[in-house]
Parts: C-alpha cells; structure tokens; sequence
C-alpha cells in the first residue's frame, strides 16, 4: 500500500483543478514562486480576515513581492462574526469583480469557501495559503455556504495552488487541529455509509475516490496525542489526511468521498445557529458529536438479525410521498430553513417497489455487507478514545448540544439532506427509532437520564 505522501503526489498528478502544493517547514515562503508559476504576470490580492493576516499575511506579502508580483491592497474581513454565509460571498464577489486581481487566501475554512465561490463566480482560479488543519475542504471541490438560512454545497473549482506551512500550522490553537483531527476521524463512518449506499444499488462506489480517503486514513489517525502536542511528523500525516480528502472530493466533483452522516448534524447545527460558551463550535467539533452518534447508530445495525428483517411490515409502513412531505414541512416549520426538509425528502424518497428491493437486498447480502461494515468502522468507545486524546469533545454538552437535543437531531438531520446514510438505512428499515432508543435509552452511550 502506498503511503499518503505517494498518494497525494499521485493526486496532484491527476488532479483535475489543483496543479501545485507545498506542504512544510517555511514554505510559505515559496508562496510567490507558485502563483507565477501558475499565473504568470497577473497582479495578484489577498483575501484574510484580520487574524489570518496577522498569522501569515505579511510573509505572503514578501514572498509575491520578491516574485515580481503586482499587488493591490489586501480585502480584509473582520475576523469577529465572519462565517461561510452568503452575505460575505456577495462582499468579496463585488470586490473581486472590480480587479482583475487572482485571490490568495489566507486562512482555514471559511476563508478558503467565500475566496472558492466568489473566484468561480467571476470565471477566475486562485490559490490558498493554509492558517490551521481544521477541516478538509483545502483541495476540495465546492463550497458549503449558508444562504436563505440553509446550508448549501455550491459547485466551484479548487483552487490551482496550495501551501500548507506547518511553522504556520502548528502555532493554531490546539482547538483547531483538534477540529481537523476530528473531521478526519469522521471518514470512517462516512466510508461506511458510501458502502451502504454502493451495496444497495442507492450510489455507486467510485473506487479511486474512495482509495484516496480511505487507504492511508488509519495511518493518519494513528498518534492523536502526538498531533496534541504539535509533533510536525504527526501534523504532516494530519494534513497529508486532509488534503487527500480534498482530492477525493474534486475527483468524484462533490462531497461524497468525505461527508456522511456525521457531517448532516453538523450542517442541521449550523443552519440552527449553535451557540456554547458565547460562539459557535467549530465544524470539526459539531463533527466530532456527530460521527459518534453516527457510530452508535452503527452498532445498533451490526447487532440486528437483519437476515430475518421483516421486509413486509417496513414496506407497509412506508409512507407515501405526500405524507413524507408534509412530515418534513412539520419537522422544520418555524426555523429559518422551512422547505429543506420537503426538498431534500422530496429528491430522494423512493416508492415502496424500490423500498422492497433494497431491503431485500440488504437481507439476502448481509453476511457480505456486515462483514465490509466490520472491516471499515471504529467502536464507539475507540472513536470516543481518539478525540479524547487529540482534545476534542465527547460529549454533546461540550459544544452546547443536551442529549435530548442530540435525540431529536437524529430525526432532523435524515431530512436535511438527500445524501444516502445510516439514518436513512434506519428509516427504511422501520428501525431508526428503536436505535435512537437504544443509543438514548437506560444504558445507552448517550443515556437521558429521567
């Protein structure tokens, strides 16, 4: 098996948007050789918030300047509010489409999205340089952006360059690669999910997607501590971890190699304005509460007799295609996003001939299925082991989520998105609320107490 570094130059070579990366000690001063290697003599302007700035910003500057680089002034955000929502888009979009300029982000997230979609919006490509390994999206195709209260993946290019600077990186705080960790973390049962989805007939498995995502990914999550501490060794792995998602996702042209379930609570939190401790968590923490309900949930599934799955009495109660649009329409009448919920049920509500043979599909190659499920997933309590020890949260009261909360999430996030998940599976199995009670139940990972 090739090791993450081979297969990241190997998705560089086949990379279908990004050309050039540098990952490293100092590299960042290597950021002006790249975008004229990229963009030839074109001028060039910063995107920042006003801490990403302070981070790398000036080093940037030097590095373009002593290219021979043109450069207008730096559009600088107000680091305080600032989130991946449609307002910031439109900002940077009427900036941007005033120059002829190519965008060099600084910055993690947010940052890297809003400089996404606004350069796409205006027919031009840009680079990033990367402040933290908070999340995956660096390399990745798309941006996910709030608009009209929900959260959305918008399609757009990657960008053409980037450099990831671990002096840079490793000064963020511990909070944030905890966060990249975490989404990292998340993949395994985002695997396990594209699996279900493959062997159902629902998706099909793109192979080298998930090969990209997969292969090296227990490599990556192996020393959490290590990462904790800020080893460079250990962080390289992380980013290497995190650029192959990126890869996977500009390959397959959408999220699906990198977000599954535990990405849907995540995204339903943010549309919900999740607040702890006077601000939002961050994506990779909503994340991190996410793949281990995401993981309860599994194990629910690997413990029932599905090869005696009552197929007749699920396809029985399977709703019709009104009545699941009017629940959808109720469970999110009153928030900021009411017709998600009928949309996303809508696109991939399936009738009950269609409902019968994944079903019994699912029955008939069980043995099959579970043993693949077995071979990708981590337990709960490894899960749980992991982001403890990286300094991510366990518990959903951590980033200000009550379990009651969490319960009723799980019936929210299976309507949010017509991604195909466990939450799904559940669904059409008739059994999601007999695990939801189990996971929240007397004894269960994430008891209520009455």
């Amino acid at each position: 098996m090739k090791s993450n570094k081979e297969m990241v130059e190997i998705s560089l070579q086949r990379a279908t948007d990004t050309r050039a990366l540098r990952v490293g000690r100092g590299v960042v001063g290597e950021c002006g050789a790249m975008f004229r290697e990229l963009f030839g003599a074109q001028k060039a302007i910063i995107v920042a918030d006003s801490h990403t700035y302070a981070l790398a910003g000036k080093a940037v500057e030097k590095s373009l300047s002593e290219a021979g680089i043109t450069q207008e002034a730096p559009y600088l955000f107000d680091s305080n509010g600032l989130v991946a929502e449609w307002g910031f888009v439109e900002m940077l979009d009427q900036r941007l489409s005033a120059t002829d300029a190519v965008a060099v982000a600084i910055g993690s997230g947010t940052i890297n999205d809003l400089t996404k979609l606004s350069s796409y919006h205006i027919g031009r490509p840009y680079m990033v340089v990367a402040t933290a390994v908070s999340m995956d999206g660096y390399t990745a195709y798309g941006a996910p952006i709030i608009k009209e209260g929900m959260k959305q993946s918008f399609p757009c290019s990657a960008p053409k360059g980037v450099i990831a600077d671990t002096d840079i990186i490793a000064t963020c705080p511990p909070k944030m690669i905890a966060s990249g960790y975490a989404d990292l973390l998340a993949k395994i049962p985002t695997g396990a999910d594209w699996i279900l989805a493959d062997r159902l007939g629902v998706e099909p498995m793109d192979e080298f997607a998930f090969s990209l995502v997969q292969d090296g990914l227990r490599e990556a999550l192996s020393h959490p501590q290590e990462v904790r501490n800020g080893s460079t060794e250990a962080l390289t792995r992380l980013i290497d971890g995190l650029l192959l998602s990126g890869f996977a996702m500009q390959a397959h042209r959408s999220s699906r190699p990198a977000s599954g379930a535990d990405h849907l609570f995540a995204r339903l939190w943010e549309m919900e304005h999740l607040q702890c401790e006077g601000g939002g968590p961050s994506h990779g923490f909503m994340v991190a509460i996410g793949l281990l309900c995401s993981t309860a949930l599994y194990e629910c599934l690997l413990e029932e007799d599905i090869e005696h799955l009552d197929v007749a009495s699920a396809v029985a109660a399977w709703p019709t295609a009104e009545e699941a649009r009017l629940e959808a329409l109720v469970t999110f009448e009153g928030t900021d996003f009411p017709l998600i919920g009928v949309k996303e049920t809508s696109a991939k509500y399936i009738n009950k001939r269609e409902l019968r043979r994944q079903l019994e599909t699912l029955k008939n190659n069980w043995k099959e299925i579970r043993t693949a499920l077995q071979g990708q997933l981590f337990s709960f309590e490894q899960c749980k082991s992991l982001l403890a020890a990286v300094g991510a949260p366990t518990e959903p009261e951590e980033i200000g989520i009550s379990r009651s909360r969490l319960r009723e999430s799980v019936m929210k996030a299976v309507k949010i998105r017509r991604r195909f998940t466990i939450l799904d599976l559940g669904l059409r199995c008739g059994l999601l609320e007999k695990w939801t009670e189990k996971v929240f139940g007397e004894g269960g990972v994430f008891e209520i107490a009455e």
